[in-house]
């Protein structure tokens, strides 16, 4: 389905009482239909939109950052991003579908789409939940900006794979240092939070990753 200028795949069921979010990326296409498969052994009906991103270190970024690993840096464009999802995507999905208006949306997704959800619930309170598998919170200066601009949803998921935080890169192996720290300052704000390890370095089942952190978000805990 055409939003604005990008097809976004939809996965829809009746009566859905959640709508999940994920930006994606053009690797993360083929195991689509896998992920919402894991997801869709929860009972709960939802619909799911895979939004595609064209410049992942762009588009997903909430500030410049120079390049971590390979030659490319990070334009910090995800205000606009947030923008399109707030502005043109949920609005024209609770339309289409005839979602009802109180639908809880959840913002999830892998590594930077992970920062992202978690950058953009400091932004927003749309969203009931979080779920940010194996997110990038090495970002530069991120866990600073997180004190200042606290995350405002209340249900957050984080995960990490164990090896991740085993990396030669200095910046990015703060990683888990730093995911201990979130966990921990959600929990005494008094969030809905829990923190997963999952076996295996970042590249590992990222799909069942993510799907996991979609489940738990759409748990009730209350």
């Amino acid at each position: 389905m055409q939003i604005g200028n990008r097809p976004c795949r939809i996965y829809a069921e009746a009566h859905a009482k959640y709508l999940l979010l994920q930006m994606t990326g053009e690797h993360e296409l083929q195991s689509m239909d896998h992920e919402v498969t894991v997801i869709a052994q929860s009972s709960w009906n939802f619909l799911f939109a895979a939004i595609p991103v064209e410049s992942w270190n762009d588009e997903l970024s909430p500030w410049e950052a120079p390049a971590v690993w390979g030659k490319e840096s990070f334009g910090g464009n995800a205000a606009d991003t947030l923008r399109f999802l707030t502005e043109q995507v949920v609005p024209t999905l609770k339309q289409q579908f005839n979602l009802p208006e109180n639908v809880k949306i959840i913002l999830g997704g892998y590594s930077l789409a992970g920062l992202f959800a978690l950058w953009a619930s400091t932004q927003t309170n749309l969203f009931y939940g979080v779920a940010a598998a194996s997110p990038s919170v090495w970002f530069p200066d991120w866990m600073e900006f997180e004190q200042q601009r606290p995350i405002q949803t209340q249900h957050i998921y984080l995960s990490l794979g164990d090896k991740e935080e085993h990396t030669k890169n200095a910046v990015m192996a703060v990683v888990g240092d730093n995911i201990r720290t979130l966990h921990s300052q959600l929990i005494a704000r008094g969030a809905d939070c829990t923190f997963e390890w999952n076996s295996g370095g970042h590249f590992k089942d990222a799909d069942l990753r993510t799907a996991k952190a979609f489940r738990w978000t759409m748990e009730e805990h209350a």
